[in-house]
């Protein structure tokens, strides 16, 4: 078998679906690796490296992809109305594993299906125990809500911790977190170290316990809808409008208070939740910095906008793209190897042949298409 690990070509994206370690693995279940030329680069990841690990190297694209049975990726491959056809260059009855962000994307999975590409969905993952170690969701938010920490520390012109010298106290920050998902939680951790004061908001009533539990006070609108706001999934639902409303005038009323709001809140599928308004945002104090880790699914923040840094009455609002490739070496490595620990399981040891098992619960929750048809029952049948 040959698997392929072309390079990123979106726009923003410094990860790589593969490092040296796990090529080594690959190249260990009798898998022929080929790397793209500098697919790893941006992520730090040498082509001599990759070498070492025992992967071939090709120069182009084409030759990355010829012949490939498996395909790896960070993104979903380019369509020829993006202006380069990577979907083209995958041959049918290839599997391609990757973010698809198929509910964005729903016509690229069409494309999948018409050219008889076996398409898994890594951010489809069921949330069970024995797919958290290929939870892409969870690895990358991870990284995500650790950088939003630093980019907000960054933009803030004060110091985090309380600091007492013999000038004066310097007073902590105070942080408020929106959305304790695991990008939240690690976001709560992340001010917490760097000392400052934090705060949490949630939907889920269920999150209570694991913000206090990292130091931070928990703060919602108690209701029996809370108590019934979470997935099977363990994704937060989409709340009622008295609901919303209840919830936004305590935001607003906390939110005056804070130097510093990270907003992490995503809904599976649908438009991000709005949790900070234009009047919010004026209702803050000069100086203060908001973080935006939804603005690609149309932002939490009403004024924030993707790929800028916006400044409203004094209020620096960050809307930075794809935030796990700000930390591009570490998302790759926690990416490679919850590919490598999806694809390990379907190789058989024997014959070293893919064995699928269509009616495992990871392959039917991940599975997009399959011979040339549209078959993930979120999606509905293709055209």
């Amino acid at each position: 078998m040959k698997l392929a690990i072309p390079k990123e070509r979106r726009a923003h994206e410094a990860r790589v679906a593969a490092t040296p370690d796990t090529v080594k693995k690959l190249v260990g279940l009798g898998i022929e690796v080929v790397v793209e030329k500098d697919a790893g680069a941006a992520a730090r990841y040498t082509d001599q490296a990759y070498q070492d690990a025992g992967a071939k190297i090709a120069a182009t694209a084409e030759e990355t992809y010829a012949g490939a049975d498996i395909v790896f990726k960070v993104r979903r491959p380019l369509t020829k109305d993006e202006g380069e056809d990577e979907i083209g260059l995958i041959k049918s009855g290839a599997i391609l594993v990757a973010m698809l962000d198929p509910y964005q994307a729903r016509d690229a999975v069409d494309l999948y299906a018409k050219g008889n590409i076996t398409a898994f969905a890594m951010e489809f993952m069921p949330r069970i125990t024995r797919a958290q170690s290929m939870d892409v969701l969870s690895s990358q938010s991870n990284l995500a809500g650790y950088r939003a920490v630093l980019d907000a520390a960054y933009e803030f012109g004060r110091a985090m911790p309380m600091m007492m010298t013999a000038a004066g106290t310097v007073a902590p920050a105070k942080v408020m977190v929106l959305g304790a998902g695991v990008a939240g939680l690690q976001a709560i951790a992340t001010a917490r170290r760097l000392g400052a004061i934090v705060s949490a908001t949630d939907v889920r009533l269920a999150a209570k316990e694991q913000v206090e539990s990292l130091g931070a006070k928990f703060v919602m609108v108690d209701s029996e809808e809370a108590r019934e706001a979470e997935t099977a999934g363990g994704y937060a639902k989409e709340m009622s409008d008295e609901y919303k409303k209840k919830q936004a005038e305590l935001v607003a009323k906390t939110l005056k208070q804070q130097d510093i709001a990270i907003c992490t809140a995503l809904i599976p599928g649908k438009k991000a939740p709005v949790l900070i308004t234009d009047e919010m945002v004026t209702s803050m104090k000069p100086g203060s910095v908001i973080v935006d880790l939804a603005v690609e699914q149309g932002g939490n923040c009403t004024l924030s906008k993707p790929g800028e840094v916006v400044e409203v009455n004094g209020v620096k609002i960050i809307g930075h793209l794809n935030m796990p490739s700000r930390v591009a070496t570490d998302a790759s490595a926690l990416y490679a190897k919850n590919l490598l620990n999806f694809l390990t399981p379907l190789v058989d040891k024997e014959s070293g042949k893919l064995t699928i098992d269509w009616e495992d619960e990871i392959i039917k929750g991940t599975a997009l298409t399959r011979d040339g048809q549209v078959v993930h029952p979120a999606l509905g049948q293709g055209s």
